[in-house]
């Protein structure tokens, strides 16, 4: 009895002991920067690509917001009866799949506004408005070293743009500020052939109440010489409206200028409930709501542990003390042997970029750290701090460090230049006394 209680005891000091060290060392997930490459317009995120400003905004003044986490194909039930507007913010993390697409455009042709705000919309979810198609392009790209929350860098030498008509959508408007990344609509007037085939790829669905595909021509209501930013047009009994730019209602962008009245015209312009597309972004509705509710907590993972730990007691129970153990094997392969073999396959495979991309990385990081700067800042700052430092140029290394970025990010390239870039990178590291190889060579002789 004593022994037993003995092992109570210290099963119930190790469960306090674990309860104990969860709590003290849990810390909340590290917050990343926001990238224009990987943006989250999601209205759950706070960051600057996110839209939680615009959405609590518009809950808080009154209208009727929701966020909607499931299939479009429930728009057609009765979760959707009361939806009269859906809005959805790209980059989706989900793509739409074709049945979703369908279900989408019926919702819209029997009355209901689908609002697409994005840089590079899916041309099947804002199909041809009758003879009219509206294709849209983005005028510049985000570099690699953009900083999200810079509004300097967002909107670089962008004019502010005026609504070219009065509409219910520029009401109150006087001009808006986009990003240097918006997208510009082009409408342009199509008469082809009308075929079967044709039809299908339109809506993959039955006519609403006889309702014709046709529409009116699409209406421009802010543009300027490169094309349209906003445009709407009928399909059906409802309204799709295009918005070329999300920075327009992101948390970085909506309290410029008219930014955020033009974001309530245009989501608000029929009165009822608006819903904002959270399944597309990665939020649908789990299953298992218990698991939700304790997300980002250290419960989930206190509980996980108590579990392994009774399966390793039942486990040890069931098993004879002093169980025979395989014998160690000694890994006698140097990391030299593991290095080589990396740099053989990436020969043969002509991955010139990664390789350029394991070198740069480790001289970018120290160049960051030599400069007293940041690793994520720009390279002209990076390059004009060493140089301040040094006797190297500052234009020549910001050109270097721009060259071996582009070959990282796709641009072809030979063997021939990926060795002049590594040799390059080489001369700077003993400009300025690095010695990065004989760090590396010096760690890869300890570990042998």
């Amino acid at each position: 009895m004593h022994q037993r209680l003995t092992i109570i005891l210290t099963i119930v000091g190790i469960l306090g002991l674990l309860v104990l060290l969860n709590t003290v060392t849990y810390v909340k997930e590290q917050k990343v920067n926001d990238s224009e490459f990987t943006a989250n317009r999601s209205s759950y995120h706070a960051g600057p690509t996110g839209t939680r400003a615009f959405y609590d905004l518009l809950s808080e003044s009154g209208y009727k917001v929701m966020r909607w986490r499931e299939g479009t194909e429930r728009l057609l039930g009765s979760p959707g009866e009361k939806v009269t507007t859906f809005v959805v913010i790209g980059g989706l993390q989900v793509p739409f799949t074709k049945n979703e697409t369908k279900s989408l455009l019926r919702w819209v042709r029997m009355g209901g506004q689908l609002v697409l705000i994005d840089r590079d919309p899916a041309v099947e979810l804002f199909p041809k408005s009758g003879n009219w198609i509206i294709a849209a392009h983005q005028l510049d790209s985000p570099s690699f070293d953009l900083d999200a929350t810079d509004q300097k860098q967002m909107t670089n030498k962008v004019i502010p743009l005026q609504p070219i008509q009065p509409t219910l959508l520029t009401q109150e408007i006087q001009e808006v500020l986009p990003s240097r990344f918006a997208a510009r609509m082009k409408v342009v007037a199509s008469f082809p052939a009308k075929s079967e085939h044709d039809e299908d790829d339109i809506s993959g669905a039955e006519e609403v109440d006889d309702q014709p595909l046709n529409s009116p021509a699409p209406v421009i209501h802010i543009a300027d010489r490169d094309g349209a930013l906003l445009v709407d047009y009928s399909y059906g009994k409802g309204k799709i409206t295009v918005l070329g730019d999300p920075y327009l209602v992101a948390n970085n962008g909506i309290r410029l200028k008219d930014n955020l009245q033009l974001g309530i015209n245009v989501v608000s312009r029929i009165s009822g409930l608006i819903a904002f597309d959270e399944y597309h972004q990665g939020k649908g509705v789990s299953q298992n709501e218990f698991a939700n509710y304790f997300a980002g907590t250290p419960v989930l993972a206190i509980g996980a542990q108590i579990l392994i730990l009774i399966l390793f007691l039942i486990w040890t129970q069931s098993r004879r003390f002093a169980r025979p153990l395989p014998l160690p094997q000694v890994d006698r392969r140097s990391t030299l042997e593991f290095v080589a073999s990396m740099a053989e396959l990436q020969e043969r495979s002509r991955a010139f970029d990664l390789a350029v991309e394991n070198i740069y990385a480790r001289t970018r990081r120290v160049l960051a750290r030599y400069a007293g700067v940041d690793y994520n800042s720009s390279r002209s700052e990076v390059a004009s701090r060493v140089a301040m430092r040094s006797t190297l140029d500052a234009h020549s290394l910001e050109t270097l460090m721009r060259q071996c970025e582009e070959m990282i990010n796709g641009v072809p390239t030979t063997s021939r230049q990926a060795l002049d870039l590594v040799r390059r990178l080489r001369e700077v590291e003993r400009a300025l006394g690095l010695r990065m190889r004989a760090r590396d060579a010096r760690q890869a002789a300890e570990n042998i």
